[in-house]
């Protein structure tokens, strides 16, 4: 992250999402959280999608130009799941919907997971408990595998979301998407400090216009 950037925003209560806010205009600049291969292993970090661990394994495996090439592909992805988006917001997926899915099965189509189980944490476990969880691994081989924990977010948010609940804020100036999940679907803001605080001041001035 850059010193002059702001940190990326999780607002979108799906991680699909926020990997699609990954481009916005916080204020009134746009900001890119996914420029360089390092801005994109910052996001993961940040997201909860990469762990200390997978971070030094993919850092002693891949180049700088490596990362940022995939974070290339990253903002390409991103693209196509914005259009996806646009075209099936505010109303439930279909099946036909799957013939759109092409890029992201043939993503997950490459991912090496497995499970294993391992001893849970102390401080989880709870009287009953079992001391032992399952666990999923992934196999990092290359740079490009950085795309698959982005590519199982966005699985997820097309298989279990409603779409009905996908909004975009409405913001005048504002990219970003959300999934309403408030009682009555009554969020328009992606933040109230932000871009609901502004439509506020503007109604205030328009009032006093009027007046």
């Amino acid at each position: 992250m850059t010193a002059d950037r702001p940190p990326a925003m999780f607002l979108a209560e799906a991680a699909g999402l926020d990997f699609l806010n990954t481009l916005a205009i916080p204020v009134d600049v746009e900001v890119e959280w996914l420029g360089s291969g390092e801005d994109l292993l910052a996001w993961l970090e940040a997201a909860g999608l990469l762990d200390q661990a997978a971070l030094d394994e993919v850092r002693a495996l891949a180049t700088a130009e490596e990362l940022d090439a995939v974070a290339a592909q990253a903002r390409a992805l991103r693209e196509w799941l914005r259009g996806f988006v646009q075209r099936h917001r505010g109303k439930p997926l279909t099946r036909s919907a799957e013939g759109e899915l092409e890029p992201l099965n043939g993503l997950l189509a490459r991912d090496r997971t497995f499970t294993q189980i391992v001893a849970r944490p102390r401080a989880e476990l709870r009287d009953g408990d079992s001391a032992l969880e399952v666990v999923a691994r992934r196999r990092w081989q290359s740079a490009d595998d950085l795309l698959l924990p982005i590519a199982q977010a966005i699985a997820e948010l097309v298989s279990r979301a409603d779409f009905a609940e996908v909004k975009k804020c409405e913001g005048p100036t504002c990219v970003l998407h959300f999934l309403d999940t408030t009682r009555g679907g009554r969020r328009r803001w992606c933040n109230m400090a932000v871009c609901g605080n502004r439509a506020k001041q503007a109604a205030h001035r328009d009032r006093a216009a009027a007046r």
